[in-house]
C-alpha cells in the first residue's frame, strides 16, 4: 500500500505496525512466558472458518470416568463411554484514537508523530487487555448456579477473618493446594492490588524481576516474584469496603488459565487529516478484535446486548458458567473437574 500523504507527514499502516508490534513490552512478555496467556488453536480455527462471528461453541473432549468392577470371573465388565463438554467463547471488540495538531508538530521542530505513537500503543493495547482479563475473572467468580458456585468456593482461599486478615507467608501455597490440590504446581502468576504488594514487600515476601534493555542495560521491572511465583501490581483490582476496613481480591492463576486470540479486523491502523479544525489535525484510528478464554469456564452470552460485550457484562457472573457436557436435565450433565480449572483467588485485607 503507498504511503497516504497528511502534510509534511507519511503514513503507511503496514509499516506502522511493524514499528508498534516489535517495541518490547516486558510486563506483557513476562506474561506470555509464563504460560499463563496463551494463543488456542482451535479458537484460531473456528473463527477463520467462521468469518465475522462474536461468537462461537468449542467442543472439549470429555475425560474417562466411573467406577472399575471386581474382576473375579463372576461380575459383568461394565461399559462407560465419554461425554463431549462444551465451551461458549466471545469475541471482544474495542478501538481508540489519538488526535495531534499541526501545530504541536510545528512547535516541537517536527517530532515523529508515527514513531512517538508506534512506541506507547502496544502498551496502551496490553493495559486494555489486562482490563478485560480483570473483567473475565470478576466474571467467573461471580457465578451463581449451582455446580459453578462449587468451583467459585473452592477456589476462594478468604484469610480476613484469620488473625489480623492479612496475607502471610503460608498463604500463597494454602490457597494453591485449596483450589487444584496436588495440581498446585500448575499455578505461575499472581495479579494483586498495590496494597497486598506493599505488605508482601514489608515482609521480605517479594523479589523485583529485571530485564535488559537494547543497550544492555539492566532495569527494575515493576514485576516481582512471589513463592517463585510471577507477580502483577494492578490496582484496578476488586477492592471491597467493609465494616473491618478493605478487602483486597488477588488473582492466582495457572499455565493455560487464559486464552488470549487476536483476531483479524479490515484495518487496524489508519489516519485520517482534518485541515481546518485547530488549524489542521490527524487522527490516528485503531481497532482491536480479541478472544479472552479462561479454560475450563463458558461464557454462556445470557446477557449481551450488541455483538461484542462490554466490560460490564464480562463481569456480570450470568454470563458464565462451569464448562458441562450441554444436557438440558442439569442432574445429567457431567462438569469438567474443578481441580484442573488453574484459576483461583485470594481474599485479604492486605
Amino acid at each position: 500500500m503507498a504511503n497516504s500523504k497528511f502534510d509534511a507527514k507519511s503514513f503507511n499502516p503496514e509499516a506502522f505496525q511493524y514499528i508498534a508490534d516489535r517495541i518490547p513490552n516486558p510486563k506483557r512478555n513476562e506474561l506470555i512466558k509464563s504460560k499463563v496467556i496463551t494463543p488456542n488453536p482451535d479458537v484460531a480455527a473456528v473463527f477463520s472458518d467462521q468469518d465475522g462471528t462474536g461468537y462461537a461453541r468449542l467442543a472439549m473432549r470429555g475425560l474417562l470416568d466411573g467406577e472399575a468392577v471386581n474382576y473375579d470371573g463372576k461380575t459383568d465388565i461394565t461399559a462407560t463411554s465419554t461425554k463431549t463438554f462444551e465451551q461458549g467463547v466471545a469475541v471482544v471488540g474495542r478501538a481508540k484514537a489519538w488526535t495531534e495538531k499541526d501545530f504541536s508538530y510545528d512547535i516541537t521542530g517536527g517530532q515523529d508523530f508515527m514513531q512517538n505513537i508506534a512506541q506507547q500503543v502496544d502498551e496502551y493495547w496490553w493495559g486494555i487487555d489486562q482490563n478485560l482479563i480483570l473483567a473475565v475473572l470478576e466474571g467467573i467468580f461471580a457465578m451463581t448456579d449451582t455446580k459453578s458456585k462449587e468451583f467459585v468456593d473452592k477456589h476462594t482461599y478468604d484469610v480476613t477473618g484469620a488473625d489480623d486478615g492479612h496475607i502471610t507467608a503460608t498463604t500463597l501455597n494454602s490457597a494453591m493446594q485449596s483450589a487444584c490440590g496436588d495440581n498446585k504446581k500448575i499455578f505461575k502468576v499472581a495479579f494483586m492490588h498495590s496494597a497486598v504488594a506493599t505488605n508482601l514487600e514489608n515482609l521480605n515476601l517479594m523479589k523485583h524481576l529485571t530485564y535488559t534493555d537494547k543497550d544492555g542495560i539492566t532495569r527494575d521491572l515493576e514485576l516481582y516474584t512471589w513463592n517463585g511465583r510471577l507477580v502483577v501490581v494492578d490496582d484496578s483490582l476488586p477492592v471491597v469496603e467493609s465494616e473491618s476496613g478493605p478487602q483486597y481480591t488477588t488473582y492466582v492463576l495457572g499455565e493455560r488459565a487464559i486464552s488470549h486470540n487476536k483476531l483479524n479486523v479490515k484495518v487496524p491502523y489508519e489516519m485520517a487529516r482534518d485541515a481546518k479544525t485547530n488549524g489542521g489535525v490527524d487522527t490516528l484510528y485503531t481497532r482491536r478484535r480479541a478472544t479472552f478464554m479462561p479454560f475450563g469456564i463458558s461464557y454462556e452470552k445470557v446477557s449481551q446486548a450488541s455483538l461484542s460485550p462490554t466490560d460490564s457484562e464480562l463481569r456480570n457472573g450470568a454470563n458464565w458458567a462451569l464448562v458441562h457436557s450441554g444436557e438440558e436435565t442439569v442432574s445429567e450433565r457431567s462438569y469438567i473437574n474443578h481441580k484442573a480449572i488453574p484459576i483461583a483467588r485470594i481474599i485479604s485485607k492486605g
